[in-house]
This record gives C-alpha cells, structure tokens and sequence, in this order.
C-alpha cells in the first residue's frame, strides 16, 4: 500500500503544554460564568426591563436552550474544520452577546445576547479535545480533570462576582466585564493554542443537525417551563410528544448517514454508552447540590432551616466548594492513571451521594451546609474528570469533539432536569413567611435523596463498564468493538493522519466499514468508519509499518501488514460477500428453477433468489438473527420452510423438499435451523 507525503508531529515543549492547559481551563470559568451570570438577579430583572418573573425566566432558558442545540453542532464542525477554529469562533459569539446584552435596554435584546452568549458552552468539548490533540499522554488526564474542575469554581465566583458587580455599578457591567474577559481569552487563544491537524473532511449532515436541533429544543423547552406551564399542559405534553417523534426519526437518519452528525454506532458502544447514560445522573446529582446550596443559605432565618445570607455572602460560602473542586483536578488525574477512569468515576458518583445524604441529615449550621456541599463538589471533581477520559479512550481521535459534545449534551440534560425537579418540588411544598411563599425542609430533603438515587444510579451503571486491561509489550488488544484497549506506552499524542477508501469489486464505495490500525506487535493504534464515499482517516503516531484491518457489513473482513503515512493510500477492495447458500433437493436429487425466500423471524422481507438448474442458490448475509428460509416449486405446488440462526460468517444450508428435513450445515459458518 503505497502512501505520499510523510509528516512527522511536532513535539509541544513543557511551557507551550502549560500555557494551553491553563488558557483552556480559563475558557472553562469562562463559561461557568456565562451559566450563572445573571442567577442573582432574576429577582430584579422583571422590575428592570417592566417584564413578568415568566419572561424574565428566558435569561437564563434561552442560554441553555443554544447550548445544548449548539454543542453536538460545534463540536462535529470541530471536528471536521479544525478545533482551534471553532474555539475562536464561539469566543467571538460570547463576545457579540455580552455586547448586545450591555447595550440592550429591552428584553428580547438581552434575550438574543444571552441566546449567543450559550454558544460559550461549546467550548468544553472543543478544548477538551484539543488537549487530547496537543498534550503529551501524561498531561492530558490532569488537563481534562482541570478544565472539568473549572466549570465548578466558575460557577462559585459567578454568583458573588455579579453580587458585587450589581450593587457597586449598573446592570449592563455585568455583561461588560463578561465581554472583556471573553476578550482577553479570544486573545490568548490566538497566542497559545495551536490549530490541530486531526481533521475529518466531509459533507456536514445538515438534515441530522436540524432534526436534532428540533428535538432538543422541543424537550429542553418543555423540561425547564413545565414549572411554569405545568407538567400536565397542552404545551409541556405537546412538545414532549414532538421531541419523541422527531428523535424516531432523528435515529434513523444517523444510521443510514455515512457521515452522521452524531455516530449512532460508536455512542451505542459499551463503554460511551454506559459513560453517557451515567452522565446525565451525575448531572443531575451535582446540579441540584449546587443549585439548592445556593439557595439554602439565603433562605430566612424564620424557615428552620435558611441563614438569610445575601448574595455576595452566599457566593463566598459557595467559593470553597469551587476551589476543591480545582485542586482535586491534579488527584483526579493522578487517580485516573493509577485505577482507571472506571473505578474513579464510580467513587466519585458514591462520593456525591454521601454528600448529599449528610445534605439531609445536618443543615443546622452554615460550616454543616459547606462540609456536605464541599464533599458533594469533591465527588463531583472526581466524576467529571473521569467522563472525559472514557470517551476518548472509546472513539476514534479524528471524532473526540463530537464524542466529548454530545457527553456535554447530555449532561446538559441532567442538569436541566434536576432544575425543572427542583423548581416542581419547591413550588409544591411551601410555607408562608412575612407574605412570601418559601419552600419547606421537607423539600429540600425530597431534592437531596432523590439526588443521591441519581449519583447512586451513575455508580452503578458505571460499574457495568467493561474494565479495561494493560497492553504489555507484544500483547496484542482488541479492534473497535472492543471496549479493553488501553495504551501502555503513549507519547506524544498522534497528529499523523492517514486517510484511504474502503470499495467493492466494482468500485462502488462501501460506507459505515470500519478500518482499524494497529502496531505489528498487535498494540491498538486508532480505528475509524467510513463516509458516504468510502474514506475512512486513521491517526497514527508516525510513518512506519501497521497492521491494518477492515470490516463490512456483508463482507469477509481483510487485514495487511502496510507502510502508512501521511496522505492517501490506494484503495481497499473488498473481495468477498459474505452469503447465505446452499443447495435445494428433491428426494436426494436436484430441484432447479425454484423460489428461495428469506424474511426475518418477525415477518420482515429479506431477500428472494432463484435456485440454478443444478438446486443452488445464493443470498447475501443478512445481519446476525433468527431468519425463516422458504422454498417454494411452482410446478408442483410444494413448500418447505425452516426456521435458522444467521451469525456473522458465510453460511451454507440445504433443504431437501420432499422430506423437509435439512441436512447439517456444510460450510465454515453455522445455522442453528428449526424444524
């Protein structure tokens, strides 16, 4: 196999590593910031701009809504045009919100720039990829842990920022110091971040955007304004059965696409699967901690269980939990390296839930409500930094930023339901204090035990994640559809890319194959599918001599020891279809001219063929399951059908129509077939 172009990486001095960690994790805080900017004052805002507390309520709605419709979005542009690119750009949009809101004086103007401002959500996945791109192997885990962490301490310096921003200048500061700080890291990506050379060419699914875009709109709007609306309204239920319908055909889409916004295939794998389903519960967990901590500690005096503090006073008493949650980053990391992102992931979620017991059990001091929120955060810590590094290690490097978006996603959506939990519960068991409506302890107590469910759920779903094993020097690992790679001897992180197709013997190009690479000793390199047109990019750590194997749906797998490099390399033709055949009998003798029909065991079509004048017929393999295969002799009127086994290798079956009873399968495949 012949390749151009070699190109070696080029390796990242200890200072340059530094600089981009610390200028991704700043772009972290600065979205945390985004998030809980304008929380201190919903209050204030419906007398501000002579607007309803409903209305007021999009500041915040409208922010979550462009994040999470924009972060599966960026994140597959990333991946496709280059992360650095798309971190600038969703720099520039926080920058065009913070001005429109400091100069907005109405509130669809401060919507529309709050709406853009949520694009600064897409950065985590970006930078998270990024570093997986640039930083050496033993630097990525303390990075991700760190920028993780970030998203914490943001939003504790967030609330007393805006505290003090608010009561010492006008409303609009808020949203300028925003702007400048946005700025400020605009400039420094410019300076420090460089552009990643791991990109993946292609057409951008436009279809699957929008109808994931409709989609999530559709839940997360119901999510957060059933409160207000009510679970049982015309809306709320409208636009749950809409997000429903349009996700069953979102799925689809996805799937037939060779160039999926979101790759159905690898997100059902074992590990990114289970990874993603933990995060929405770990979501909902550290988002209803910090959401009632907050709000715990300005409760009256007179509730029993609130200390009346203000906000800029509940800022600081939320700021420790933000700090651990940094200096856990460098643990985290370390923990990663020693037991696996595995094990911490599940500490952490348990972590979580004892903190949100001891939530429960002991509110009668402030230094109570801090220790069970600060242990809560530092299971937090733990749990974030641990996602991060199961998805990369799950997917190929050239799909990290859609990978890592939509793990954002759906974390988004754990977060947005604890709120919408939290809003339903508070509004339904209230008190009244000096003619204001607060909610009760019993409350609260509801909120922190079904919290702790949820971390508790996140531990043990991921306890289901296969636990990945060492590769010692000459151990061979498994390809991608296994879940047990783990790369021993790492260095620089591969920017080498090799791209080729995957065709048929006729040169039609074969989408959804996977092409995998892997070191001669057997040492997992990377893995990737192919597009609507064949292509498939693989990154390598450098020029030199793989193993490269290929599969297809219907087709027998191929495998070659090859030189790759940078560049094309010539095209795989895949040379055999994988069938089902066999031979059709009379009696012992040949019966010719015959219908052959297979359709699922659930009644589906297949396929139908002809037997040749000599019996034999052939059908492509179906996917593995349980299949009916028919014969039918027209001249006689005769049938014969069985019930058969397909697996994932060529099969040979015969059927003898005068008897019924089929002789034992013949070929290398096995049909486990039913009377």
């Amino acid at each position: 196999m012949n390749v151009r172009s070699p190109l070696s990486p080029t390796p990242r001095s200890p200072s340059s590593t530094g600089a981009i960690i610390v200028v991704l994790a700043l772009c972290g805080t600065l979205v945390s910031l985004q998030q809980t900017l304008v929380l201190p004052l919903l209050p204030d805002f419906p007398d501000i701009l002579g607007t309803s507390i409903d209305n007021a309520s999009w500041l915040v709605t409208v922010t979550l809504l462009t994040a999470a419709v924009g972060t599966p979005i960026v994140s597959r542009l990333a991946d496709m045009f280059g992360k650095r690119l798309m971190l600038i750009l969703c720099m520039w949009a926080v920058i065009a919100g913070s001005v429109i809101a400091a100069l907005s004086t109405d509130l669809a103007a401060l919507i529309a720039g709050r709406g853009l401002a949520g694009l600064g959500a897409c950065l985590v996945p970006v930078g998270i990829s990024i570093m997986r791109d640039h930083l050496p192997a033993d630097k990525v885990g303390s990075g991700v842990a760190l920028m993780s962490a970030t998203l914490g301490i943001g939003g504790a310096v967030g609330m007393p920022l805006a505290g003090v921003i608010y009561a010492s200048l006008d409303w609009h500061a808020l949203f300028l110091v925003s702007g400048a700080f946005a700025v400020a890291m605009l400039i420094a990506v410019h300076l420090v971040v460089p552009e990643s050379t791991v990109k993946t060419r292609g057409r951008f699914d436009y279809v699957g955007a929008t109808l994931l875009s409709i989609a999530l709109t559709c839940f997360l709007l119901a999510v957060s304004k059933a409160g207000s609306w009510g679970w049982g309204s015309t809306r709320t239920l409208s636009l749950l059965v809409a997000a429903v319908l349009v996700m069953a055909v979102w799925v689809p889409w996805e799937l037939r696409s060779g160039q999926p916004l979101v790759d159905i295939r690898t997100s059902t794998r074992r590990t990114v699967l289970l990874t993603n389903a933990a995060s929405v519960l770990v979501g909902f967990a550290m988002f209803a901690n910090f959401l009632t901590a907050a709000q715990q500690v300005q409760m009256p005096v007179e509730s029993g269980y609130g200390f009346g503090l203000s906000v800029t006073a509940t800022g600081l008493v939320m700021l420790p939990s933000g700090i651990l949650m940094v200096a856990m980053a460098p643990l985290s990391a370390s923990l990663i390296i020693r037991v696996g992102p595995r094990s911490v992931l599940i500490a952490g979620a348990v972590i979580m839930a004892a903190g949100l017991v001891v939530r429960a059990l002991l509110y009668g001091s402030i230094i109570e409500v801090m220790i069970a929120a600060g242990i809560a955060s530092l299971g937090t810590a733990l749990a974030f930094a641990a996602m991060p590094t199961l998805i990369m290690r799950a997917v190929p490097i050239t799909e990290t930023a859609s990978a890592n978006g939509l793990n954002t996603l759906l974390r988004s959506i754990g977060t947005s339901s604890a709120s919408a939990l939290v809003a339903a519960v508070f509004a339904s068991a209230v008190i009244d204090i000096d003619g204001s409506a607060v909610p009760t302890l019993a409350a609260y107590q509801i909120v922190f035990w079904v919290a702790t469910a949820a971390a508790l759920g996140g531990a043990f779903i991921a306890a289901f994640i296969q636990r990945p094993t060492m590769a010692t020097e000459g151990e061979a690992t498994p390809g991608p559809t296994g879940e047990r790679t783990f790369v021993k001897d790492a260095g620089a992180l591969p920017e080498l890319l090799a791209t080729g197709r995957v065709v048929g013997p006729t040169g039609r190009p074969l989408k959804q194959a996977v092409a995998t690479v892997l070191h001669p000793d057997g040492r997992h390199v990377d893995w990737g599918r192919t597009d609507d047109d064949g292509r498939y990019t693989l990154a390598l750590p450098e020029p030199g001599r793989y193993l490269l194997v290929v599969s297809a749906e219907g087709w027998a797998p191929q495998s070659s020891l090859c030189d790759l490099g940078a560049g094309e390399s010539e095209p795989i033709t895949m040379q055999r279809r994988l069938q089902l055949s066999g031979r059709v009998t009379d009696g012992g003798r040949p019966l010719g001219d015959v219908l052959v029909s297979l359709i699922r065991h659930s009644g589906e079509f297949v396929a139908t063929s002809t037997a040749d004048a000599t019996g034999a017929y052939e059908i492509g393999l179906p996917p593995p399951g349980r299949y009916v295969l028919t014969v039918v002799d027209h001249a006689t009127g005769r049938t014969r059908s069985r019930a058969l086994t397909i697996l994932s290798t060529s099969t040979t079956l015969d059927i003898d129509i005068a008897t019924g009873i089929p002789p034992a399968p013949t070929s290398p495949g096995r049909a486990m077939v039913g009377a």
